[in-house]
């Protein structure tokens, strides 16, 4: 995840499905920018990315992976670091340019300009519009929280971090996503 700067206001829901701005996302009817943004932030986003994608084609559970692009939620439009939809939902939605809802599985990489209260609040938000499973990734820390419906785990240093309810039976070693 990124910060993000408020660099217009009444932008509407349905401008932003239709052309959504490159590097923004709609919060509370402000189009703002994502920033913050580091190498090592980046690296970790692309890794993630291309781990969950060599995963979903080895384990034949087919779907696809994406950086940066925008889903809907009940409350915003927002860029989701990294996530995952799954094969039915490609052939549902797979050409929209704006997901019309949140992704399954979803991934926010926290910068250190990030607030945590403020990535609890967004995971939340995911989970609250049809997202089963969202991974917080704390480079700094080594930590990764993984949260559901029902459950908050945390993976740290030394740990494998895994999925529980999407792309299932992917894992990681914390220390190899974070290297």
């Amino acid at each position: 995840m990124v910060t993000a700067t408020a660099v217009q206001d009444n932008f509407t829901v349905e401008e932003f499905i239709i052309k959504p701005p490159d590097n923004m996302e709609l919060v509370d009817g402000q189009l703002v920018e994502k920033n913050g943004m580091t190498l090592k932030t980046g690296k970790i986003q692309s890794r993630l990315s291309r781990y969950w994608g060599d995963y979903k084609d080895s384990s034949g559970q087919g779907g696809e992976a994406y950086v940066e692009v925008p889903c809907r939620t009940n409350q915003q439009i927002r860029r989701p670091d990294v996530a995952y939809l799954t094969p039915e939902l490609v052939a549902q939605f797979g050409n929209l340019a704006t997901l019309p809802q949140s992704f399954p599985l979803i991934a926010e990489i926290v910068s250190p300009t990030d607030i945590a209260e403020d990535i609890f609040l967004k995971a939340q938000e995911y989970l609250a519009s049809s997202c089963q499973e969202v991974w917080l990734v704390f480079p700094e820390s080594c930590l990764i929280f993984v949260m559901t419906q029902n459950q908050i785990l945390t993976f740290r240093s030394g740990d494998t971090a895994s999925t529980q309810q999407i792309l299932l039976g992917f894992s990681i070693e914390v220390d190899r996503l974070l290297a």
